[in-house]
């Protein structure tokens, strides 16, 4: 589990635990030869908090302009593309899909981390073409803010203020 993915899924269970709803943020554990739907599911009876997120992290100190999905998203044996895959797995599940995207912007920078709707995404990919978001394209889309050591968290807030590109 990454770094980014452990805080979202604190950053979640503390909200459930603070706001009193009842709600778990948890990740699968993830084995080499074994497919993964998605990094954090969230469960929760209030479909507000049904979600799949896939977190993806950029280091643009390194250099990155983009999130490519040949690059940054994979595509099994069978040739099914991760996204392709994950908006069945969110079709089928009825949950509502995220991709959660963290800059790592460098040393003495801040990260910041962007929320997109999973609808935007799978649009976006299946449009001819389209290969990638790029950085100012995602930062386009709702940041997750910080207070502390979590995310602030309102996935309401996260599918109002996002807008499609």
């Amino acid at each position: 589990m990454t770094e980014f993915e452990r805080v979202l899924v604190q950053s979640f269970n503390k909200y459930f635990e603070e706001k009193n709803i009842k709600g778990i943020a948890h990740r699968l554990k993830q084995h080499r030869f074994t497919a993964q739907f998605l990094d954090v599911l969230v469960d929760s009876l209030n479909p507000d908090y049904y979600l799949g997120i896939e977190c993806k992290s950029i280091s643009v100190d390194k250099g990155a302009k983009a999130l490519y999905f040949t690059q940054h998203f994979t595509t099994d044996k069978n040739g099914s593309h991760q996204i392709d895959r994950i908006s069945d797995f969110l079709k089928r599940s009825g949950r509502t899909g995220f991709l959660a995207v963290e800059l790592k912007m460098g040393v003495g920078h801040s990260r910041e981390a962007y929320i997109v709707p999973w609808d935007v995404l799978d649009a976006r990919f299946h449009q001819d073409e389209m290969t990638k978001f790029t950085i100012g394209e995602i930062q386009e889309f709702c940041r997750m803010e910080r207070t502390g050591n979590k995310y602030v968290i309102d996935p309401d807030g996260w599918k109002k203020n996002s807008k499609a590109i």
